[in-house]
């Protein structure tokens, strides 16, 4: 591949990871204590790639000096940071976390009294610089191995947001190794050629938080707010007209509409026919026969019309507003924004979008 074009490559995806970061914090849909650390994550990625690519193309003292606060030090930090804010773990509560901050500010200490005591050059210099680069090194692999322990543990996570965490923590694992390579290849063949696999890693992780992982997350994570928001407020569970016949007192529908109004089943997305006939204890075949009479409907459009009452409820209420409609779609039981918006306008006519609005303006 042509250098001139990936370096170009490489600047573009820095100016990716600002335009991203800048985003986690100034719009309102991505706002969010996490998304403040992931925000600094990635303005410090998109950092150490400019300064990487100018520092290898461009002699400038500026650029070796930034090189040298070793910012890979606060990264790994504000990265586990953002870890442990989404797991809810306790080591928010005594403030320990802030302890990974230490190395980082012991770095730009050291590199201030090296300039006051104009110790570069020397053999305290290198001796520094090569402790400082080991640091940095255990740093970051011990915390995204310890994040990522945490997380398989976590206990007040949904498995949506630990497969996502985990995501994450495997992108950056892949990052390190990488990163350890070009200093083996620094250090005993004095050169820099994995710098640029490396370059390329950061990019696609750029790329790759950008397209779907803050997005979907943030949906995920607007989901469990609805979720801990209806909870809370112990809201009466939803019902849907009956359509039982007057002459039949049918045991199997009765509890049908139990699991569907009292336990909220339909609010599963992995719900299955399945499951609903062992939980009633009969056949599949037998279940969809009874609905079919008794109800006039199939299974699917039975526990979809539980949805879909669920999320005109959701949408016509001001308090959320501020949550997308895909989330809304989630809380009650859709595994995605497109089989919501299927089932929600063969049934209303319109988008769950255009609902919201009606509601709004009437």
């Amino acid at each position: 591949m042509d250098i001139t074009i990936l370096n170009f490559a490489m600047i573009a995806s820095a100016i990716m990871g600002y335009f991203v970061s800048i985003a986690l914090i100034t719009t309102s849909f991505y706002k969010s204590r996490a998304n403040n650390y992931l925000s600094l994550s990635l303005f410090l990625i998109a950092t150490l790639i400019l300064l990487d690519l100018l520092g290898v193309t461009i002699d400038n003292i500026a650029f070796e000096i930034l090189n040298l606060f070793m910012l890979d030090m606060l990264f790994a930090a504000t990265l586990f940071t953002y870890f442990i804010i989404q797991i809810k773990h306790e080591l928010l509560n005594n403030n320990r976390y802030k302890w990974m901050y230490l190395p980082f500010v012991c770095s730009v200490l050291l590199e201030i009294s090296m300039f006051l005591l104009d110790l570069y050059g020397s053999i305290f210099d290198i001796l520094i610089y090569y402790i400082k680069d080991f640091t940095s090194f255990a740093l970051n692999i011990f915390l995204i191995f310890w994040g990522r322990k945490l997380i398989k543990k976590a206990t007040r996570i949904s498995d949506d947001k630990r497969r996502w965490l985990l995501r994450v923590n495997l992108f950056i694992i892949g990052i390190i190794i990488n990163w350890i390579f070009t200093r083996i290849e620094f250090y005993i063949f004095n050169s820099v050629y994995t710098i640029y696999m490396l370059w390329i890693l950061l990019s696609l992780f750029l790329w790759w938080i950008l397209y779907y992982g803050v997005f979907k997350l943030q949906i995920i994570a607007q989901k469990e707010e609805i979720h801990e928001y209806l909870v809370s407020k112990k809201t009466s569970s939803l019902k849907i007209n009956r359509k039982i016949k007057s002459a039949t007192t049918s045991k199997i529908i009765t509890q049908l509409y139990q699991l569907m109004e009292e336990e909220e089943l339909y609010k599963n997305p992995l719900l299955s026919r399945l499951e609903l006939a062992t939980l009633l204890g009969i056949s599949e075949g037998v279940l969809s026969q009874i609905v079919n009479q008794e109800i006039n409907k199939s299974i699917i459009q039975f526990v979809n019309e539980y949805r879909i009452e669920a999320a005109k409820d959701l949408l016509h209420d001001p308090v959320f507003n501020k949550y997308s409609v895909e989330a809304i779609g989630m809380e009650v039981g859709f595994k995605s924004k497109s089989a919501f918006y299927s089932a929600f306008k063969m049934s209303l006519k319109m988008s769950p979008g255009a609902f919201r609005k009606l509601q709004k303006t009437s």
